[in-house]
């Protein structure tokens, strides 16, 4: 069996039969039912009306064949061939192609009354066919060969002979096939009245829960992880008397519980990020202390013991490292409380540059390499933030990559955007811990070497500053190739 992609972006057996369908709306289905039920009734109806009427017909036609019987039978001989006479004389009253005959053990004779009202002979197929219609004074319906469908009534003398007086259903058929066309327009008629009518009252019914998902499409479009979010979508016009109005009215309950949390969250965030910068600023003094009175001592080392020196020596390198922390923390904080950063033109080409070149000096024994086009490369945003994200970006692979890797450093521009890269040939990522190199305090796992110290908020500082500039950055990974992505808008 041979399995095909249909154009519909399906599987198909055979290239024929789709496997997924494109879902109706809830007013295509209305519709569709809708119609679909009428249809059914009025097939119903119809059907029920042709066979009623076909009944009236036929009955009418045996009660005529039984008494046009009955008269033929009791007519004198004389009267059925009259003197002089060229042709069997059929009774008065009826219609060209009615049949007589008579059965008995001598055979069949039959006659068919023509154009002028004689009897001519019937032969043939046809006459032989007379033989199958049942003797038990009801009508029949008998296929004559060349004839047609005819309605035969049957009659038996005392003396043993049967008589069959028959008339054909054409005008029967005729009728019940004009009634038939009549009823299929009518139908047809009816069922788009139906529809373009349903349309329109479906589409009136529906129109209270339309309001309610276009409320809910615009909720869904809003940015509620972070920051301050004005929760004021409601449903306009919900009625609790109806069902749609019992559901608009339950949402719009549910989006101000809602927004009553997202109010708290967002009062909660504050307080933090408030306090995150106090603390910030605060531990910049003391910080500053400590380093100087570090410096200080370090200038005296001859005068204390090597082990007072060398506690001496980590307090100024923790104390540097500490304060890293502390202006990153303040940097964060920020950036989180929405201050607007400073907006200029920004020569991204000559900022690349310097930052490799810093990366260089810092780690000599890392392979720098970059990569610029020819034309600079502009963008408008704060010059100090985008430098200190292609900082990051270059610190972090040279942190988290042993010495002798390279480290390449690119920017291009596609269409509107300007696309930074920086990528290495160190260990890699994880796949698991992808999605969260850009959160605050994330650490790689000890497959990334860690030879230098890390607070865990470069990336997260790099995400803020490219956030703030209505850019993206995202990473790539795998053994022995990371690349982390930049986009930003270009500069017109």
């Amino acid at each position: 069996m041979e399995v095909k992609r249909s154009h519909s972006g399906g599987t198909a057996i055979g290239g024929w039969i789709p496997a997924v369908t494109r879902p109706w709306t809830l007013r295509t289905r209305l519709l569709v039912e809708l119609v679909l039920l009428l249809a059914v009734v009025c097939v119903g109806i119809g059907v029920t009306a042709e066979l009623a009427l076909r009944g009236y017909l036929i009955g009418r036609v045996d009660d005529q064949l039984t008494q046009v019987n009955q008269k033929a039978h009791d007519r004198p001989p004389a009267d059925r061939h009259p003197p002089g006479s060229s042709c069997a004389a059929f009774p008065p009253g009826q219609g060209t192609g009615t049949i007589i005959a008579q059965l008995s053990s001598n055979g069949v004779s039959a006659q068919i009354q023509d154009s002028s009202g004689c009897g001519v002979p019937l032969t043939g197929a046809a006459q032989r066919k007379l033989v199958t219609v049942q003797v038990d004074g009801h009508g029949h319906t008998t296929d004559l060969p060349g004839l047609g469908d005819y309605r035969f009534v049957t009659a038996q003398s005392p003396d043993g002979q049967v008589q069959l007086i028959g008339v054909p259903l054409r005008e029967v058929q005729d009728t019940l096939a004009n009634v038939a066309i009549v009823m299929t327009v009518v139908a047809v008629l009816g069922l788009v009245a139906t529809g373009l009518g349903g349309a329109l009252i479906v589409g009136v019914a529906l129109r209270p829960l339309r309001r309610v998902a276009a409320t809910a499409t615009r909720v869904a479009e809003l940015r509620l992880d972070r920051g301050e979010v004005a929760l004021s979508e409601r449903v306009p016009g919900t009625d609790r008397r109806t069902e749609v109005g019992q559901v608009g009215t339950a949402l719009n309950r549910l989006l101000g519980h809602v927004a009553d949390a997202l109010a708290a969250r967002h009062e909660s965030e504050t307080r933090v990020r408030q306090f995150v910068a106090d603390a910030s600023h605060e531990l910049r003094t003391p910080l500053a202390a400590i380093r100087g009175y570090a410096e200080l001592a370090a200038r005296h080392r001859e005068s204390v013991p090597p082990d007072v020196s060398h506690a001496m020596s980590r307090i100024q390198s923790e104390s540097a490292r500490m304060t890293t922390l502390v202006e990153d923390l303040l940097l964060l904080a920020r950036l989180d409380s929405g201050r607007p950063l400073s907006t200029a033109e920004v020569d991204l080409s000559r900022l690349l540059v310097d930052a490799v070149s810093d990366a260089h000096v810092a780690s000599p024994d890392h392979t720098w390499r970059l990569e610029v086009p020819a034309e600079p490369v502009t963008v408008t945003g704060d010059q100090a933030a985008l430098h200190q994200v292609v900082a990051n970006l270059l610190g972090n692979a040279r942190t988290h990559t042993p010495p002798g890797s390279t480290v390449t450093a690119g920017i291009a521009r596609t269409g509107g955007e300007v696309v930074i890269t920086v990528a290495d040939d160190g260990p890699g990522i994880p796949e698991p811990l992808q999605a969260e190199v850009f959160e605050r305090f994330a650490r790689g796992d000890t497959s990334r070497s860690r030879t230098a110290g890390s607070t865990g908020l470069g990336l997260a500082i790099v995400s803020a500053i490219v956030s703030a500039h209505h850019g993206t950055v995202s990473v790539d990974s795998e053994p022995g190739r990371t690349v982390f992505t930049v986009r930003l808008t270009a500069h017109v």
